[in-house]
């Protein structure tokens, strides 16, 4: 059996627990209850499977999950292991507002999957709308804690001793400094032909990547008769853009931290640098309106067009793009090279996630059957549900061969080219992602295929833990809310510091943009960040040395 971080088995004490209260001389052990007691031993989803099947209803919120269950090989492999059926619920728009009025109405699905950042979380904890997972396990399901990570467990528990969600996605210190293919997603990007016509230039330096851009959007005016798009982003948001800030930040590899203080990126000389040639690129006509007004569908679609010569861009969020491309024209695809650097050449400084992951699961009280939930979690994050929902089924998808998984010739082909034609079919690779662990699944991951392959393998070098610097502050706390309100003017300056007409506009903009966050409550901030940044420091046993 695959073990996960060196796991001490929490399951065996309990269950060597369980063994001396079972054969005790309390007059209150009954054979039928001794029997009860003994199924727990079993997981609790072998158990179920033989019972009558039931339906459980999950929230996933973020309005893009679009794969549907019952139809495709992992789908009804979980039903048939489980007998759970799952209706997915998701946001027609505004994730949000979509959970907030679940909430306020008190009609919470089964499950709920959300980011571990987002207030909501918090908010279902203190309302006492969930479960809490340990107060399930001991109840249905003591191989819980056989599956669960310890360290995730820890982490998790809150100050009153319980947990109340499981993420996905997840790294400790330890899995980054052990590994050496965990890859970050953020990457920087360039269509290989047309980076490759104008001779594959220096682009790490503000003067290099100035006079590429310009020399491609002289050299290809135009892809298939529509413009050129110069320099792609993610899209513009309430609270900035990930590109333009965090990205470039990355890229730069500006500090979280100095001092042993939460360290203000967004002023940092070097990223002010950069933002003031991306300025001079939007007054000459090089950043084109798109990028400032397209939403992710309109992206998606440019993408596959090719339409962009270079962008810093999460690669995930491409991929199905980049494979239309590659059946297209190989040499038409994104490729991630060395882009934006600091005065000093540093190389870039970019994350995983870290031991938050990306989001958290969690079993709500309105669940008529919180035995069964339980169960199907325990047996998503168990070994035997991260194989089928990684790999698929042996024999069907891949066969092992020399003790590795391969994947059928078929199989790989389809996931290569038409994933949604390969998520209806057969939902592998990770189509069911709200409790994915990474890390186990690095013991199984076939080896990359072309043209997602480069893209991923450029981050290997890069990739540091950062998961110290993951801060979240109550927006109904004052702190909290004025936050808030200093994200949404960041969100607010960003557009307007690339838009800024002069030089001169800029300066003036991002010197308000500072007077202003300082009245709201800057300082105050910085205090809280850094004291959750020192506790997450000494949580997860980091030495306190800055960067």
């Amino acid at each position: 059996m695959i073990m996960k971080r060196n796991k001490l088995s929490l399951y065996s004490v309990l269950l060597l627990m369980l063994a001396l209260t079972l054969t005790g001389c309390g007059k209150d052990n009954t054979g039928e209850e001794n029997a009860k007691q003994e199924d727990l031993t079993i997981p609790a989803w072998e158990r179920y499977a033989s019972e009558d099947p039931v339906t459980l209803s999950w929230y996933v919120n973020y309005s893009w999950f679009v794969t549907g269950w019952g139809e495709n090989l992992v789908s009804k492999t979980i039903t048939e292991e489980t007998g759970v059926y799952v209706e997915f619920v998701t946001p027609l728009g505004n994730e949000e507002n979509k959970l907030d009025i679940l909430i306020a109405s008190d009609t919470l699905p089964d499950l709920i999957t959300l980011g571990w950042w987002e207030p909501e979380y918090l908010e279902m904890i203190r309302e006492d709308m969930v479960y809490s997972l340990n107060e399930l396990a001991d109840t249905y399901d003591l191989y819980f804690y056989e599956v669960a990570d310890p360290d995730t467990v820890n982490w998790y528990t809150l100050s009153d001793g319980n947990i109340y969600g499981y993420p996905n996605s997840s790294y400790t210190p330890e899995d980054v400094a052990s590994h050496d293919n965990i890859p970050s997603n953020q990457t920087f990007l360039v269509r290989k032909d047309i980076y490759e016509a104008i001779g594959s230039p220096d682009m790490t330096t503000i003067d290099g990547f100035y006079n590429a851009v310009k020399k491609a959007a002289q050299m290809f005016p135009e892809i298939d008769g529509k413009p050129l798009i110069p320099v792609g982003s993610h899209i513009f948001e309430v609270e900035g853009n990930v590109s333009f800030d965090q990205y470039l930040q990355n890229f730069l590899a500006i500090p979280f931290e100095k001092d042993g203080e939460y360290y203000d990126r967004n002023t940092d000389p070097e990223y002010i640098a950069w933002l003031k040639m991306f300025r001079q690129l939007c007054e000459e006509g090089y950043l084109s309106n798109d990028i400032f007004v397209d939403q992710r569908t309109q992206t998606s679609e440019k993408l596959a067009e090719g339409r962009y010569f270079c962008l810093m861009y999460q690669r995930t969020d491409l991929a199905d793009q980049e494979k239309i491309l590659y059946a297209n024209d190989p040499d038409s695809i994104y490729i991630a090279v060395d882009g934006p650097k600091n005065s000093r050449g540093d190389d870039p400084v970019l994350p995983t996630n870290g031991i938050n992951g990306w989001t958290v699961t969690m079993i709500s009280r309105k669940c008529e059957h919180p035995e069964r939930a339980i169960a199907l979690l325990d047996y998503l994050i168990s070994e035997h549900g991260q194989k089928l929902t990684y790999l698929g089924v042996e024999g069907i998808t891949y066969d092992m061969v020399d003790g590795k998984p391969v994947l059928k010739d078929e199989v790989q082909k389809l996931l290569n080219t038409d994933r949604e034609a390969y998520d209806a079919l057969y939902g592998a690779d990770s189509a069911y992602w709200m409790l994915q662990d990474n890390v186990m699944q690095l013991d199984w991951q076939p080896e990359l295929q072309e043209p997602l392959k480069q893209m991923a393998e450029w981050t290997y070098p890069y990739v540091r833990y950062l998961g110290q610097y993951d801060i979240t502050i109550p927006e109904d706390t004052d702190v909290g809310r004025d936050l808030m309100q200093i994200k949404t003017l960041w969100g607010t300056t960003i557009k307007k510091l690339l838009l800024a007409p002069t030089e001169e506009d800029f300066d003036r903009i991002l010197r308000e943009y500072v007077q202003q966050r300082k009245a709201i409550g800057y300082y105050e901030i910085v205090k809280e960040e850094t004291r959750q940044m020192q506790e997450n420091k000494r949580r997860l046993g980091l030495e306190d040395t800055g960067n």
